[in-house]
């Protein structure tokens, strides 16, 4: 039986099962799918996971079931490219034919002291979890600083606001405004829902140091009770560790295919596989949809096509709490309740789309 393994059950993996089952795929085929969580996790919404205002359960989707899917659950250690398999924590090896590589990021701390070690995650659902027991114990008037203004830490403050309003939270943006990068508008609609809700942000901030209880900004110590860090992400270890050519960022780089440059058995999707776009769900399932048409090829003995259709993200969605929300779609702006809504339905749809 041929193996197509897939390492992570993230978004882009996630989009693979969905088109491949349950009869699209070969007959002499088998799915392997490698994970450390035996469901899927909404990483979109781990700032609510943290902040206490969604429950894990909600923020989970079962994997599918099939006679030809194989699950396997543990901690990645290695891929080796040569022998063709990956390798468990646990000792398991598990040889591939094929193999999706979605296993996604983990924070950048930039080399910046004592971030790694004093700094709260939500990058994974684990770390979520030990986040919202961080900051759900705090006593009140308890300081919060959160390094990082990007969508992450919008959407942990915005919430985190919403479920213990006797918290002081500081959020802490590298650039002069907020979401720097998109119409002042929108800008404008997040940096006023911080204020009326007495959300400091402080902006051209720059860390230097973290200490358990002080964040130094440029010369200036500021003492806090807790700090969680959304201030950038690479690839997890394992992928930066892989004998594969690489961008300036420790991401493999890929062909038109999502296949590694020197390896046309091993693809590469989401936020470790190298790309001009911006990380997001929405990137990772769009890569996927490209895999799986370049896979139906090969198990057709189709020539692959000469161009591969260019990925034209849509646009992005943000909550600020569960009443407010802000959607930048084609070159439009959309702000408050109704962005919210969408947002929700997006969600809503994705877990009907996905649950089996």
């Amino acid at each position: 039986m041929r193996k197509l393994v897939l390492l992570g059950g993230g978004y882009g993996n996630m989009r693979v099962l969905l088109r491949l089952l349950p009869n699209n795929f070969p007959e002499d085929t088998v799915i392997t799918l490698v994970d450390r969580t035996p469901f899927h996790s909404l990483k979109t919404e781990f700032y609510a996971l943290a902040a206490g205002t969604s429950t894990d359960k909600e923020i989970r989707v079962s994997f599918p079931e099939h006679p030809r899917l194989k699950t396997v659950y543990g901690e990645i250690t290695k891929v080796d490219l040569k022998e063709k398999t990956v390798i468990l924590e646990d000792g398991q090896v598990v040889p591939y034919d094929d193999l999706v590589i979605g296993l996604g990021c983990e924070d950048n701390y930039h080399g910046v002291p004592g971030a790694e070690e004093n700094t709260y995650s939500i990058q994974t659902i684990a770390k979520s979890r030990t986040t919202f027991e961080k900051l759900c114990g705090l006593p009140p008037g308890s300081t919060v600083g959160i390094v990082g203004a990007g969508l992450s830490g919008i959407e942990l403050a915005s919430e985190l606001r919403e479920s213990r309003k006797d918290l002081k939270i500081k959020l802490f943006d590298r650039s002069n405004r907020i979401l720097r990068d998109f119409p002042e508008k929108l800008s404008n609609y997040v940096k006023e829902w911080f204020i009326k809700h007495d959300v400091e942000v402080i902006a051209n901030s720059n860390i230097t140091k973290v200490e358990a209880t002080q964040l130094y900004n440029h010369d200036e110590v500021i003492d806090v009770d807790a700090i969680v860090w959304t201030a950038g992400v690479q690839p997890v270890k394992i992928v930066r560790e892989m004998d594969a050519e690489k961008d300036r960022r420790g991401r493999p780089l890929v062909n038109q295919y999502f296949q590694l440059t020197a390896d046309e058995h091993v693809y590469v999707i989401g936020d470790c596989a190298s790309s001009d776009l911006p990380a997001s769900a929405q990137l990772a399932e769009e890569q996927a949809e490209r895999v799986v048409k370049v896979l139906r090829h090969r198990w057709n003995n189709e020539p692959l096509p000469e161009k591969m259709p260019e990925i034209k993200l849509k646009g992005f969605m943000g909550s600020l709490g569960k009443k407010q929300g802000f959607v930048y779609l084609a070159d439009t702006t959309v702000t408050g309740r109704i962005a919210r809504l969408m947002k929700s339905g997006l969600l809503w749809m994705y877990k009907r789309q996905n649950e089996h």
